[in-house]
Parts: C-alpha cells; sequence; structure tokens
C-alpha cells in the first residue's frame, strides 16, 4: 500500500500528525488544500512552515498566482503528476488536507462538464452583487433542487458553474455527476479522517484565529486585498479570513472617505466594524466550515475516522517496505459513516 490520505476538518491538526505519518512511511506530502496552492495566503491558510516543509517535502503548496484560477481539474492533473513522479522515485504518497472536492476526485474521478463560460460567469457575479442575497441560490433551486441543497447560498462560485453546466447542457450538474457519486474500490490506498469531538475542534479553531493574528495575518491579508481588490471574484478572495477582513479592510476605506456630516447625517452611513467583532466573523465562519466538511466527509464510504490517539497508533505501528500494509484499528465504529467492524 503506497498512497494514503489524512484529512479532516480545518483546525484538526493535520500538518503536525501527517508530518509524523510521513517521516514513519517513507512518503512525501501532496497538499489536498484548494487555498494553500495560492502564493501570500501562508497564515491564513495554515501552510506548513519552512521548517516543517524541510522536514517531509511538500508539494501543491504556494505556487500560484492568487489573482489566476485553479481549478479542480488542474488540482487533479499535478496532483497525479507529482504523485507519480514520488511513486517512481520509490516512495510513498501522502495526501493531507482538507478539501473534500480534492478528495473525491482523487479517489473517484472527476466529472469535468462544458467548458467555462466568462462572460456568463461575470454576468451571473455581477448580478449576485447587484440582487439580494440568496439570490443566485434560489435560481440554482429553481433547476438543481440536489445541488442547492448540497452549495452554501454564499458558495457564488460553484452556484454559477452549476447554473453553466445546466445553461449549456439543459442537464442539471447532480444527474451528469452521479456516476461519480459510487466509490470506485480500490486496494491500493486508505483515508484517514482525524476526528476530534466538536467541543474540542471548536477551541482549537477559535485559539487558531488569535494566533495567526500573532503571526501577523492581518498585514498577510491587507497585502492581498490590495492584489485582489479589482478582481473581487477571484477564488483565493473567498477563502474563510480573508473574505472577512476583505470587508473590514473596505469599511475602513468607505469610513474614512466619508466627511462627518455624511457620517451623522444619513441612516446608511458607514459604521465602523471593529477588528474584534471581524475575529469572530471568521471563528463563527470557520466553524461554520469545519462542521460542513465533516458531512462532505461523512458522504464517502471510503473514509476510515480516526482521533489523534489512533492515528498515532497507526503512525507507531510496524511498517515495512514500500508496499506494506498500515497496522489495523482496533476500535470499531459502526455509525455516521464511520469505521465498520470489516474496515478494521
Amino acid at each position: 500500500m503506497n498512497v494514503f490520505y489524512l484529512t479532516g476538518p480545518t483546525g484538526a491538526g493535520k500538518t503536525a500528525l501527517g508530518i509524523e505519518f510521513a517521516l514513519k512511511i517513507g512518503a512525501e506530502i501532496i497538499s489536498m488544500d484548494s487555498m494553500a496552492v495560492y502564493r501570500g495566503m501562508e497564515i491564513g491558510t495554515a501552510v506548513p512552515t519552512a521548517e516543517e516543509r524541510a522536514r517531509v517535502p511538500h508539494h501543491l503548496v504556494g505556487f500560484r498566482d492568487p489573482a489566476c484560477e485553479y481549478s479542480l481539474a488542474d488540482y487533479l492533473r499535478d496532483a497525479r503528476a507529482v504523485a507519480g513522479e514520488v511513486l517512481g522515485r520509490g516512495k510513498r504518497v501522502l495526501y493531507v488536507g482538507g478539501t473534500p472536492l480534492y478528495l473525491k476526485a482523487l479517489l473517484r474521478g472527476l466529472f469535468e462538464g462544458p467548458p467555462a463560460d466568462a462572460a456568463f460567469r461575470e454576468e451571473m457575479f455581477h448580478r449576485a452583487v447587484e440582487q439580494p442575497p440568496g439570490w443566485l441560490h434560489e435560481r440554482l433551486c429553481e433547476v438543481d433542487r440536489r445541488t442547492a441543497d448540497r452549495l452554501h447560498p454564499n458558495d457564488t462560485r460553484r452556484i454559477i458553474r452549476a447554473l453553466e453546466v445546466y445553461r449549456t447542457t439543459g442537464t442539471p450538474i447532480s444527474v451528469l455527476q452521479r456516476q461519480f457519486d459510487r466509490p470506485v474500490p480500490r486496494e491500493d490506498c486508505r483515508v484517514y479522517v482525524l476526528d476530534r469531538p466538536r467541543e474540542i475542534l471548536y477551541d482549537r479553531i477559535n485559539g487558531r484565529v488569535g494566533a495567526m493574528l500573532e503571526a501577523g495575518l492581518l498585514e498577510e491579508a491587507r497585502a492581498l486585498w490590495e492584489r485582489l481588490r479589482d478582481i473581487p471574484n477571484a477564488t483565493a478572495a473567498q477563502a474563510v479570513g480573508y473574505r472577512e477582513l476583505f470587508g473590514y479592510f473596505e469599511a475602513q476605506e468607505t469610513l474614512l472617505k466619508a466627511t462627518p456630516r455624511e457620517t451623522t447625517a444619513r441612516d446608511d452611513a458607514p459604521r465602523e466594524e471593529t477588528l474584534s467583532e471581524t475575529l469572530e466573523a471568521i471563528r463563527r465562519h470557520s466553524r461554520q466550515f469545519a462542521k460542513r466538511q465533516g458531512t462532505w466527509f461523512r458522504s464517502l464510504s471510503e473514509c476510515r475516522f480516526v482521533s489523534p490517539s489512533e492515528l498515532e497508533t497507526v503512525i507507531r505501528g510496524p511498517w515495512r517496505a514500500v508496499g506494506g500494509s498500515p497496522p489495523r484499528i482496533v476500535r470499531p465504529r459502526v455509525h455516521g459513516g464511520r469505521l465498520n467492524a470489516e474496515d478494521q
């Protein structure tokens, strides 16, 4: 067994355990994080530090311009190419990251669909800005309820893609993707989902936001905002943490431009949003994102949910040369998409 996956919700501790796992099994790490691919977002996406990357080679981290798009198909192509090169050197591959769509595409393949329609996407994005909140999501509900139920109303990019596919093909994307909903039998990989009690996970998320601020998140986000302010629909601008701070920067700029008379005479005058309010929004949205990630992982039958201590048992197990199998996990789980006894 030469290919492994370590995934889980944001804040679960994948990076540190992934490095120990890779060192034990003789693997190189391929990132499975859709935002960590972009340069200049190291703090907010919690990419491994230079010291951590010196211990284990990491691939597909910080190599794309945030102003440029990087599709799921792009990632799948690059990840497969890197994996082939790593395996060709006699090393194992360990994918580490929390992007469910990346994981599903690696395991089951990818529905690529019709080519992008840049004009349609631009039109939908601008109409979404002009219309009341939720307008795009309502349009998707009318043509593809299954996809609409799966996507968050604020997931503008994926909602527009679903509308684009329906407009081009006349068929809901949920129908076209069904062939990729079934697991593909694989004996050459294992998927571990790092699982923590919700209270502990949320405490870790809350603490991590403060740590990121101390590490320079505000300055990093401002630099990215200046870079992307003319490209508001850039994928990188939608990342949790950055989009909230972008809104904060914009509000501060508007407030500075307003005259004192305007700020007192108008009911809709810009209100000064405090940094603490913005950070609390980041914490809240991060917790919500972690919950959605968990739902995604539980929908994939390939996933084996493990606590940190269970994963450490796996890491400490007797590993042989490339081609060996991992030790079994001794505690079965039988509910919520977790481990069944036959998976042990």
